[in-house]
């Protein structure tokens, strides 16, 4: 239940009309056909036109005739401000247009030129899982042994090329091999993004 502040009546959470929560407003409901109980309303049809003041009986009369609902838009006008509409259809649009999209990461994955062959197989298999959930994927190939002795860079790169090779059929080539410091980078996005 969620208190009505200084109005002093409780409403299931699900009919809220607006509440706080840690100071940010939680999603406002509507109320609908028979949870309307102000009278006289100000209607509006479907297609914007406004219809006048009308009872809240004859507004509801008028809305179960046109196979529609009645939806309080705008509880503080005085007249209140209803409209007729779909209201299940309402809400779906809503939910549609709120719905986020998949933002894109860029995942890391780090060897080293000297990593075997094995191991290469399982980071590569983790970055065709990343490719696969939609995510960029950045190949980093450090060019220092653990001797700390900087390896040949044709070498590292034929390698990295092959690495590349055995992902280009879930990603593509966004940034092409850079040498920076003693690293080796490159970047892939999914191949079926268009960017």
């Amino acid at each position: 239940m969620v208190y009505g502040g200084f109005l002093g009546y409780h409403l299931p959470k699900d009919q809220s009309i607006g509440y706080w929560s840690g100071g940010a407003v939680i999603e406002r409901q509507h109320r609908i056909n028979e949870q309307i109980r102000i009278s006289p309303l100000r209607v509006i049809d479907q297609h914007g036109k406004q219809l006048g003041v009308l009872s809240r009986d004859e507004a509801l009369a008028l809305a179960r005739r046109e196979g529609l609902d009645l939806v309080e838009v705008n509880p503080n006008a005085r007249p209140p401000v209803c409209r007729l509409m779909d209201y299940g259809k309402f809400k779906y649009q809503q939910k549609k247009k709120h719905k986020k999209e998949h933002q894109v990461q860029v995942k890391e994955i780090r060897f080293r030129a000297s990593t075997t062959d094995h191991d290469l197989e399982t980071k590569l298999r983790h970055a065709r899982e990343i490719l696969e959930g939609k995510d960029k994927v950045q190949l980093t190939m450090q060019l220092l042994s653990r001797a700390r002795q900087l390896l040949n860079v044709e070498e590292a790169r034929a390698r990295m090329e092959a690495a590349v090779q055995q992902l280009s059929d879930v990603g593509r080539v966004e940034r092409p091999i850079q040498l920076e410091g003693n690293r080796l980078t490159v970047l892939l996005a999914p191949a079926s993004s268009s960017k």
